[in-house]
């Protein structure tokens, strides 16, 4: 067995995928009436039938869970994230962890968390 997808809901499939697409890079696989396959394995539900099927509400901005993605170039991925035609909600800007990956924090169009981070290799210090 192998994990296949991770899915999220989205209120506005098109400002999703163009969100996904504008800063992530990813591509549109598959479309399939309210549930869209990302590259990388993203799906993205449309939220008003995730909660008909589910018979339960979303609840936005939860932190339940977290999308990851790694960038070696953070900074000009973070410069990209400021200049989004849309705010995006921050839960940090910028922050170092103690082991030195450095990350940023903040959530979708929808209230899914994402982080994004420097690959784990690039954060540790090679001074002695």
């Amino acid at each position: 067995m192998r994990l296949k997808n991770i899915l999220i809901t989205v209120r506005d499939m098109q400002k999703s995928i163009a969100f996904y697409q504008q800063l992530f890079g990813l591509t549109v696989v598959s479309d399939n009436d309210g549930n869209v396959i990302l590259s990388e394995g993203l799906v993205l539900q449309d939220r008003a039938v995730w909660e008909q099927f589910l018979g339960k509400r979303v609840v936005p901005q939860s932190n339940a869970s977290e999308l990851y993605f790694e960038e070696s170039n953070l900074e000009a991925f973070a410069n990209k994230l400021e200049r989004y035609e849309e705010p995006v909600t921050y839960v940090n800007r910028w922050m170092e962890h103690s082991w030195g990956q450095k990350v940023i924090r903040f959530y979708d169009p929808d209230g899914n968390l994402i982080e994004v981070g420097t690959p784990m290799d690039m954060g540790r210090s090679t001074e002695a």
